[in-house]
């Protein structure tokens, strides 16, 4: 896809190596790769190997490691290729930096709202699947995008769908909107069934492929809670105008209802090229070599209440929508050090939820923030709490 001048468009990509930046890089390779895209920054952790792999085959200008520890093993990785390194802190707010019109924000956790916010803050497009850019900082993100001139286009699935079904022209007549939820792979398990769960059958998603991270939220429907929130900022809703609807096909990614009685979806095979693909391109629509529906295979699709006693993470969300301030914050801080927990073995799959809310009772008299140094404060607050949470349910137990 070339600019209006005919060059190249120029991106850049945080979170190259995790599966959103992978299938990123797939869509840029059926748009046309290296003709139409010019690559440049890409960034990653410590699959090294990978990240100097995609930096040589896109011709990239920039590749991070945001371990510092791995900067010459990456060097070395890219000797003679041409492909600046650097690595840690800086080097993300370099890769930020860089004049890409277009970075897609696919760092998990709240590690990726700096560069993502350096990236805003000087205009470019965010391909926003970051959650956490929005659940940590709400308002004061949306306004640094606003000020910086660029657009905020969705790529979770989920927020992908309202953004297609959103008639900007008719925001007056918005009712709701409602994100289906899969149920993850315990939908129908008992309380009882999901505290023996452990890593390994809480990362088997379904119907989707996906990450460690987003596959134990989407399995425990944090992923969902933290989509709820991002919801509420991305669309300038109200709390109660976002509703979550269990649909384990995956395929009506989210819809729309209107003050007509009206209510607009959009369907997909559960693949997130689809969502990047119009990220990419948008406003308009690549042709992509993906699944297309067959409905009379289909023949069904189905739909329940989501059970918040069984899922709590629903609720804990609601809560902190309610409450303001840094209480989503504080949840997501709270979720994250719960969920490195749960990977270590140190608390059961249930006890993530109970950690996350105790964390949010203890710090719900926090103020709200003003700037983001403030909503870092509020972060590192959370996450000492839940270390101390877990501390004591360790000598507890």
């Amino acid at each position: 896809m070339t600019t209006d001048s005919g060059r190249p468009r120029h991106l850049t990509i945080l979170g190259s190596t995790g599966s959103i930046g992978v299938n990123t890089l797939d869509v840029v390779r059926q748009l046309g790769g290296r003709d139409a895209f010019e690559v440049m920054a890409l960034t990653g952790n410590g699959n090294i190997e990978l990240l100097a792999q995609q930096a040589r085959e896109t011709g990239a200008k920039l590749a991070v490691t945001a371990d510092e520890s791995q900067y010459m093993t990456l060097k070395d990785a890219l000797s003679g290729s041409g492909v600046d390194v650097a690595a840690g802190v800086s080097g993300l707010d370099e890769a930020a930096s860089l004049e890409a019109e277009w970075v897609m924000a696919a760092i998990v956790g709240t590690a990726g709202l700096a560069p993502t916010l350096k990236a805003a803050s000087r205009g470019a497009d965010i391909a926003l699947a970051n959650k956490e850019c929005l659940v940590s900082a709400g308002e004061l993100f949306v306004e640094a995008v606003r000020a910086g001139g660029g657009r905020l286009i969705p790529v979770d699935s989920e927020h992908s769908a309202i953004f297609q079904c959103l008639d900007n022209d008719q925001r007056h007549a918005l009712e709701r909107i409602v994100l289906t939820a899969s149920g993850g792979p315990f939908r129908t398990h008992s309380r009882e069934q999901m505290a023996n769960v452990t890593v390994e059958t809480a990362r088997t998603h379904p119907n989707w492929s996906m990450g460690l991270k987003i596959s134990v939220g989407s399995a425990s429907m944090f992923n969902k809670a933290l989509e709820m929130v991002e919801a509420k900022h991305l669309f300038g809703l109200r709390p109660d105008q976002v509703e979550v609807i269990v649909h384990p096909q995956s395929i009506v990614h989210s819809m729309v209802g209107y003050s007509d009685g009206s209510v607009i979806a959009q369907l997909g095979a559960p693949d997130m090229r689809t969502a990047i693909g119009y990220a990419l391109t948008y406003p308009k629509r690549p042709k992509l070599d993906v699944e297309r529906l067959d409905f009379a295979k289909l023949a069904r699709l189905d739909f329940e209440a989501p059970d918040e006693k069984r899922f709590p993470a629903l609720r804990l969300a609601r809560t902190a929508l309610e409450r303001g301030g840094v209480q989503a914050a504080v949840m997501n801080a709270a979720e994250e050090t719960a969920f490195n927990a749960f990977v270590a073995s140190r608390i059961g799959f249930l006890g993530m939820a109970e950690i996350v809310e105790e964390v949010m009772e203890r710090l719900i008299s926090l103020p709200p923030a003003r700037t983001i140094a403030e909503v870092f404060a509020a972060d590192s607050e959370a996450r000492r709490t839940a270390v101390q949470v877990i501390a004591i349910r360790e000598q507890a137990a």
